[in-house]
């Protein structure tokens, strides 16, 4: 989908909501509060990057010809606020994603060269070695940790999104799904999830629910809008700020949390670096003013780790 397209859908499931509050707070001169502009259906705006500096004992645990050369190639995957999304021009990536990754490439004396992919797209390059990294969401998944290696920087994780009008109230277990349609995107953890728990349903004598996915995350919540599903599974961060910005639609409830990293192929030799520059994000307090920055502080993470296991 191009960009102007996906730009176009993504301001048209917004559009009726420019005057809801969404995760907004004063901006403060340190440069720490979520910008007013979300609150007029804008996303913040605050600058949380430019002034992190070099971080020597973390640049050396990158291998030699990376720092010689400088740059790293990462696969960007563009969805909604507040992970990534594309600003009103069309073009300008931004986000929490986008400001994790090139914080922490400026802790590493790194130039980022970006390149936006689609999410199911981006893992399967890492190992062909088209990208060094890729941000997008990843969920560390104990299936996706056979073949992929992660920095964790985040925990989000899945939930659920209705209608105002709908009668779920809570979804405790997928089978409270059984007969309805089930909109998601495409490649995703949600997607396996949903594909994992479909015979329940007819075991339970119940008729199937009927999962839709898209590639595109702003036609997941036209698919709601219309009609044309009843329910919406996605990450618990994406799904409370678009709630904030479109009418007539509620958060559900969340579902499971997972860890959530920067993904590499498996066995790169890029992850301690990055390890130690997302801890070294959170000694000085960056971290923090990216979370508060896009409204999620409670997906803050203690420590990074590199792949750890699946949350249960």
């Amino acid at each position: 989908m191009s960009r102007s397209r996906h730009t176009a859908l993504f301001a048209l499931v917004t559009v009726t909501a420019l005057t809801l509050a969404g995760c907004a707070e004063p901006t403060d001169a340190a440069g720490g509060g979520s910008d007013r502009a979300a609150a007029k259906g804008k996303t913040p705006t605050t600058d949380v990057v430019s002034k992190v500096r070099k971080d020597e004992a973390a640049a050396d645990l990158l291998p030699a010809g990376v720092r010689e050369a400088g740059t790293l190639r990462i696969a960007s995957s563009v969805g909604a606020p507040p992970g990534a999304f594309y600003e009103e021009d069309g073009s300008t990536a931004a986000g929490a994603d986008i400001d994790f990754a090139d914080a922490v490439a400026r802790v590493l004396g790194l130039k980022l060269t970006r390149e936006v992919a689609s999410f199911e797209a981006i893992l399967p390059a890492l190992g062909s070695g088209k990208y060094d990294l890729g941000t997008g969401n990843f969920g560390v998944t104990d299936e996706r940790r056979r073949t992929i290696d992660f920095v964790t920087y985040i925990n989000d994780g899945q939930g659920f999104a209705v209608r105002e009008d709908s009668e779920l109230k809570k979804v405790d277990d997928l089978i409270q799904l059984c007969g309805l349609d089930v909109a998601t995107g495409a490649g995703t953890t949600f997607e396996v999830t949903l594909q994992e728990h479909l015979p329940r349903c007819a075991e339970a004598g119940k008729k199937p629910y009927e999962v839709k996915t898209y590639a595109d995350q702003a036609a997941v919540w036209i698919s709601l809008q219309q009609n044309r599903s009843d329910v919406v599974m996605s990450t618990i961060n994406g799904l409370r700020y678009a709630v904030t910005q479109q009418e007539g639609l509620r958060f559900l409830n969340e579902f499971k949390r997972l860890d959530v990293g920067f993904a590499f192929k498996k066995g790169s030799p890029l992850t301690p670096a990055f390890q130690a520059a997302v801890n070294r994000l959170k000694e000085d307090g960056t971290y923090d003013r990216i979370l508060k920055k896009w409204g999620t502080a409670e997906s803050a993470i203690e420590t990074s780790e590199i792949s750890p296991p699946e949350l249960k």
